[in-house]
């Protein structure tokens, strides 16, 4: 159950590995809901606000060991909350649909997980400073060595993360899946191996659904 305050508005986020294509099917979906009359906001994490996107800056580049996984959870913590301060709740409020590209599962994964037995930690930072979780969740499932690929191709300066290399993608999607799980009232998993307009066609079919359920 969500703790947002969306009177009417719907919070979705978008999770899976690096090189998923999340990115591309947040735009898809994005455009698929404003051809149906209606208000869409798309954001990211981190980032979506100014303070948060400063943030990113700190976290997505520079050297793999750069910070550790204590520092990171106290970064996306801080960014969250300026997120959600100043783009989430009051889009929500006003009715909007929210996408976010990423949120507190990636951070439950990368900091929680994958680099580290820090998952309560994760936990309690979220439930003290956030206390907000999606109405829905979307994860693109792909193979790690076919994500990787698609991500190293990028070759922008956010890799970070992609550097750790082939095995922390590995666990990262077996976390990704295990979240799937222990949250399934709001998870729903797509098949990333299929071609992009089958993704995007799942992904609206579930979402025109989430949008005439009872809430």
């Amino acid at each position: 159950m969500s703790t947002t305050p969306a009177e009417n508005g719907l919070f979705i986020s978008f999770e899976g590995i690096d090189g998923s294509g999340k990115s591309t099917q947040v735009t898809r979906l994005a455009a698929h809901l404003r051809s149906s009359g209606h208000d869409v906001v798309v954001t990211r994490e981190p980032g979506g606000s100014e303070g948060a996107e400063e943030i990113r800056a700190l976290v997505l580049q520079g050297d793999p060991d750069r910070w550790s996984a204590e520092t990171e959870i106290l970064l996306f913590t801080a960014a969250r909350r300026d997120h959600l301060e100043r783009l989430i709740h009051p889009a929500l409020k006003a009715g909007k649909i929210v996408i976010c590209d990423r949120f507190a599962d990636s951070t439950r994964m990368y900091q929680g997980l994958s680099r580290g037995d820090l998952r309560p930690v994760v936990d309690q930072l979220h439930d003290l400073m956030i206390g907000t979780e999606p109405d829905l969740t979307l994860l693109i499932d792909m193979d790690p060595v076919e994500g990787l690929k698609r991500a190293k191709g990028r070759q922008g300066v956010e890799e970070r993360f992609e550097d750790f290399g082939a095995e922390l993608q590995a666990a990262m999607r077996a976390g990704f899946l295990a979240l799937a799980k222990e949250y399934s009232e709001r998870f729903r998993v797509i098949d990333g191996a299929q071609d992009m307009n089958a993704v995007a066609q799942q992904i609206a079919t579930v979402v025109d659904a989430a949008l005439t359920a009872p809430r």
